[in-house]
């Protein structure tokens, strides 16, 4: 008899992901210039022998102690051994809550009870800015990379589950921030493909099954409860009502959203990438009337690379600032300067946009 099926898809999902870390891996490993022409590929060798040679990679899962991360947690344990992967964890203490260092304590221990090596707490201190769960995810993962970067680690795993994809998207809808605010959560991000996130296909349910069946301790983070966060509401009001005016299949339906998005997100980056080269003039100004004649939505991507690149923070420039610089293209009527974030300006001279700090 085999595992149960919530058990059995957690597994698979994190099989799929450390097959590709693997690939990824053998290509690295066959590039390097050590490797002697006698001996086999990589890929050869993990057939023969069933490990990874000349090193096995570290995977790292990123785990709170609730029910997403700790289903991960096990499935990682269970199956990177059978790849030939070394798998390690780490958590992170927010400090935000009495008894914190004791809940990190605790999750420690259950990854080395998972048979997980290197396991790594980490204390971070949560500042202001963005408000309490941005500043709180900014902490998490300045976290994450520190420790990534100390064990040498391939990637780092996160438990994010479709149902989370779906708050997201509902939250940049909310924002009204365009198409890439609408593809949520990528399966693969960060610098060279770090975070992994193998459960966006998988409901949190079948997460909080598989802990329970396979007997895994999980903690419930209260702040996932407090309605003071907006997640939180999202999550226990928003959705619920989403639902039962709609019907059951939202989650689902909002999760397609973001794949569609993300896929119509990076093909419209692709063009403004090619299309920015045929925009600019001999000394590398964007020529206004050559941005008229592109799609609106190449445009604006044009835009705020631009802007960006002068010196305006990502996380600050919004879709208001982008569309006035855009009115000095398509409704030009000698209006004067637009102040961006990180006191960059953009103006209009002589047919050139000018984008710099001023």
């Amino acid at each position: 008899m085999g595992p149960h099926p919530a058990v059995a898809a957690i597994r698979l999902a994190v099989r799929r992901v450390l097959h590709d870390l693997l690939t990824e891996h053998h290509r690295t490993t066959a590039a390097l210039p050590h490797a002697p022409s006698h001996e086999p590929p990589p890929s050869s060798r993990l057939r023969s022998s069933g490990a990874v040679s000349p090193s096995p990679p570290l995977v790292l899962v990123a785990c709170s102690g609730g029910a997403d991360s700790m289903a991960l947690a096990s499935a990682l344990a269970f199956e990177s051994p059978k790849l030939g992967i070394r798998a390690g964890g780490v958590t992170v203490d927010h400090g935000l809550q009495p008894g914190s260092d004791v809940r990190a304590t605790e999750v420690v221990l259950r990854l080395r009870e998972l048979g997980l090596d290197p396991v790594d707490s980490v204390a971070v201190t949560v500042g202001r800015a963005g408000g309490p769960e941005a500043a709180a995810r900014d902490a998490r993962y300045a976290a994450l990379d520190i420790a990534a970067e100390r064990h040498g680690a391939a990637a780092v795993l996160l438990g994010h589950t479709r149902d989370d994809q779906a708050e997201t998207v509902l939250l940049g809808l909310a924002r009204g921030s365009g198409i890439r605010s609408l593809s949520g959560m990528a399966a693969v991000s960060g610098a060279g493909g770090r975070y992994r996130r193998p459960f966006l296909e998988l409901d949190r349910q079948t997460a909080r099954k598989a802990c329970m069946v396979q007997s895994l301790p999980v903690w419930d983070d209260p702040h996932n409860a407090d309605p003071a966060y907006t997640r939180s509401r999202l999550r226990h009001e928003g959705l619920p009502a989403l639902e039962k005016a709609l019907g059951k299949g939202v989650v689902e339906a909002l999760a397609r959203t973001a794949r569609l998005s993300r896929d119509d997100a990076d093909a419209l980056d692709s063009w403004a990438t090619q299309a920015e080269a045929t925009v600019r003039d001999s000394t590398g100004l964007l020529e206004c009337a050559k941005l008229y004649a592109l799609p609106p939505a190449v445009r604006r991507r044009i835009l705020r690379r631009a802007a960006i690149a002068a010196g305006a923070p990502a996380g600050s420039l919004f879709a208001r600032h982008i569309e006035e610089v855009d009115r000095l293209i398509t409704g030009w009527r000698g209006q004067g300067a637009i102040n961006l974030p990180g006191k960059v300006v953009a103006r209009r001279q002589g047919g050139r946009l000018v984008i710099r700090q001023g």
